[in-house]
């Protein structure tokens, strides 16, 4: 297993990050990832990087949410601040100890925390969107992570590094023959104007026109696996029913029904959790569509509530509702990513300019 997170770690820092000689990278995780972020460190400072590290340690977040004060509350990190201002390097690592965490934290606390927040997410996504800031996400199995997926911790560790082409005798060049597949699709999809997503249960149509279509090959997220952009935002119309279950701020939703009139959200409901809709729509920006996208990772067949892996399914499409990632040209603001996925795989066709160009979770051009 060791020999696993070694590989995992020259993946992110050679592919992912292509850490050069005197970059400056932050690695951010929490404490059950030492074995990740000790291999990471290694790897990096062997690439001549200037490396910092920054690991939470066990209801962190809990503690600071129940003590804070309001001015506690709008009060930046100065390390946060100084790196996504000047750093050339960023990685994340998910090592989650409860994932249920956030579910009971005060709404006028996190709603003051995202305000005070907006100015490092504004500088994080401008530089990242210019290639400034290099960024990957990328996951360490835990036992949290893994219940939530409902697999033992072997059984996901297994699935994480399949999922990251980690038995791969050269994962790197798996992740670039991903690339080459995935810009095919991306050079066809940056010509077409109108779009459609269809099953039994959506009919749903929108313009592309303009708009950048990203080839995301594994490099700010591992694993990767899909292409995205974002839809003018006036044209979305229709209806689409996202029948794999998303969790949010901790809240599981399933079976999200939404209808869109010219870009905005008019009507919403949801199997489970209705409730958290109903919060989130009141949020600026939330009731219109920031990303539209396909996920392509055929190693990732199931979903395992870990937005992550979940929205590289192949064989499923996704929308996020609320901001746009600024590289595709989208202009949707609000402090809401939220991305929702649906099966694709059992009667689910796209159309591109009257052209059907998927059918049943596969590409046809």
């Amino acid at each position: 297993m060791h020999l696993m997170y070694q590989k995992y770690a020259a993946l992110l820092t050679d592919y992912c990050l292509e850490i050069k000689p005197g970059d400056r990278l932050l690695i951010q995780s929490t404490t059950l990832a030492e074995t990740l972020v000790r291999e990471v460190y290694r790897h990096a400072m062997r690439r001549g990087a200037m490396v910092l590290t920054d690991l939470e340690w066990r209801e962190q977040h809990n503690i600071f949410y129940k003590e804070a004060s309001s001015n506690q509350l709008q009060w930046l990190s100065p390390l946060n601040e100084y790196v996504f201002n000047d750093f050339e390097a960023f990685l994340y690592i998910r090592a989650p100890y409860n994932l249920r965490e956030n579910q009971n934290r005060s709404h006028d606390k996190l709603k003051l925390r995202s305000e005070a927040t907006e100015y490092i997410d504004q500088v994080y996504r401008k530089r990242t969107a210019t290639g400034e800031l290099k960024r990957c996400l990328c996951q360490f199995p835990t036992q949290a992570a893994a219940q939530e997926a409902g697999m033992s911790l072997e059984d996901f560790e297994n699935f994480v590094f399949k999922a990251c082409h980690l038995y791969d005798a050269d994962p790197q060049a798996s992740w670039l023959k991903v690339r080459g597949e995935q810009q095919k699709i991306v050079d066809f999809l940056d010509a077409v104007d109108k779009i459609t997503y269809r099953n039994k249960n959506t009919d749903l149509t929108f313009s592309v026109k303009g708009r950048i279509w990203m080839n995301s090959d594994g490099q700010t997220n591992m694993p990767s696996g899909e292409v995205y952009t974002a839809p003018l935002e006036d044209s979305v119309n229709g209806h689409i029913y996202f029948d794999f279950p998303s969790v949010f701020r901790g809240h599981p939703v399933q079976g999200i029904r939404l209808t869109v009139e010219n870009g905005q959200i008019i009507r919403w409901d949801a199997d489970t959790g209705r409730e958290l809709l109903d919060q989130i729509f009141k949020i600026d920006g939330a009731r219109r569509f920031g990303e539209v996208a396909i996920g392509t990772n055929y190693q990732i067949q199931r979903p395992t509530r870990n937005i992550l892996f979940d929205e590289k399914i192949g064989g499923t499409v996704h929308m996020a509702i609320g901001q746009a990632y600024l590289q595709t040209g989208g202009k949707n603001k609000s402090s809401v990513h939220w991305d929702m996925i649906a099966d694709m795989k059992s009667g689910g066709e796209i159309w591109a300019d009257g052209q059907k160009i998927y059918q049943d979770g596969q590409f046809l051009i």
